[in-house]
């Protein structure tokens, strides 16, 4: 049986990374370390946990400073409607702060085993587009509030206090619509890029099935040529 393991098309078809005709795909090598080590999966596609780690960074600095913002300048003539904003900002950047420092917290005691869960929870996954959507979509609200509050009283004017609802409105309007556009155009390019890798991977393997098939076809023909060889 050691004949087995020296005949090469077998050793070519236990993966990708040891190709019959050229050197081991990186790639492959390091996708086979990574489904060996639960820890690793964390790291999976770090361009996207990169991505909208950095997203939860601005939503975090961006609500946070215009929650702090709007409640360290609230005076008896537009308290109601500074309390409330500042307070819904501020709780939306806790909400973003949160998020991320749990996963950090389950990724540290790698006390999750599920594939699943592990795409759900990491920097990238499933739960962060379900927080930078909820986020957004508060913002959309917070803004249309504020906003048909101002209009209902009048066309702002500068230098009044309904001029600054207006204004508070029409950003948080334009924050939270760059974040569900962007959720949307986020979701739309993950699901194409894992169609491209699925179809690809599918090439590959057909590729080299094809090729193992060959490879064996023509040392079976060698292989009986050699035999005839010794028998004359």
């Amino acid at each position: 049986m050691a004949e087995l393991d020296n005949f090469s098309p077998l050793r070519g078809a236990r993966g990708p990374g040891l190709g019959l005709n050229g050197p081991a795909d990186p790639l492959w090598i390091q996708n086979s370390i990574m489904e060996e080590h639960v820890e690793l999966w964390w790291f999976r596609d770090p361009e996207k946990s990169l991505l909208c780690y950095c997203v939860a960074v601005l939503l975090i600095v961006g609500c946070g400073l215009g929650g702090v913002g709007l409640l360290s300048t609230t005076t008896s003539v537009s308290s109601e409607w500074r309390l409330g904003a500042g307070t819904a900002l501020c709780l939306l950047a806790l909400g973003v702060l949160l998020k991320q420092l749990l996963s950090s917290a389950v990724q540290d005691m790698n006390c999750i085993r599920s594939r699943q869960r592990i795409n759900m929870l990491k920097s990238g996954g499933l739960l962060d587009v379900l927080v930078v959507l909820i986020t957004g979509t508060s913002l959309l609200i917070c803004g249309g509030v504020l906003l048909r509050l101002a209009l209902a009283n009048d066309m702002p004017k500068p230098g009044q206090a309904l001029n600054d609802m207006y204004i508070s409105g029409v950003v948080m309007l334009a924050g939270g619509g760059v974040a569900v556009v962007g959720v949307g155009i986020y979701s739309v390019s993950v699901a194409l890029l894992e169609r491209t890798r699925q179809g690809r991977r599918f090439v590959d393997r057909v590729f080299s099935i094809f090729t193992i098939s060959g490879h064996m076809d023509h040392q079976a023909r060698r292989e009986t040529t050699s035999s005839l060889a010794n028998l004359i």
